[in-house]
């Protein structure tokens, strides 16, 4: 059985899809921009909307009572390779422990023109 996860503390689906998907132990989350949800927009440069990114993973799972040592894949997408670096350093302070599997790529655009975009799975065990 699947269950919506939602919450108002990440930004609303801007498409036929959910935040998140719960089925069982295991969590699969919609990739999140780096929209505040407070004010719809994107905070200036690839720093700062990864940030926003990870806050609203962390509240997405915090719905889902799930942390993100529960995390064990992410999928991250950059309009710009070039912002590899910048995005790696918010990345590797969100995790304690270890590291979940990881792909990186860059992309052509992403949607609303983000800079970086971030998909999660985790789970409970």
């Amino acid at each position: 059985m699947k269950q919506v996860i939602a919450t108002t503390k990440a930004p609303a689906a801007i498409g036929p899809y959910s935040q998140a998907i719960l089925v069982g132990d295991m969590l699969f989350a919609s990739g999140q921009l780096g929209i505040d949800p407070a004010t719809g927009e994107f905070p200036e440069g690839v720093t700062a909307q990864t940030e926003q990114v990870f806050r609203n993973i962390h509240a997405i799972l915090a719905e889902a009572g799930f942390t993100i040592d529960q995390v064990v894949k992410t999928t991250c997408f950059l309009a710009d390779m070039g912002d590899f670096a910048a995005m790696n350093a918010v990345y590797e302070k969100q995790f304690t422990g270890t590291f979940p599997a990881r792909s990186a790529v860059a992309v052509k655009t992403l949607p609303k023109n983000a800079l970086v975009e971030i998909e999660i799975i985790a789970h409970r065990g």
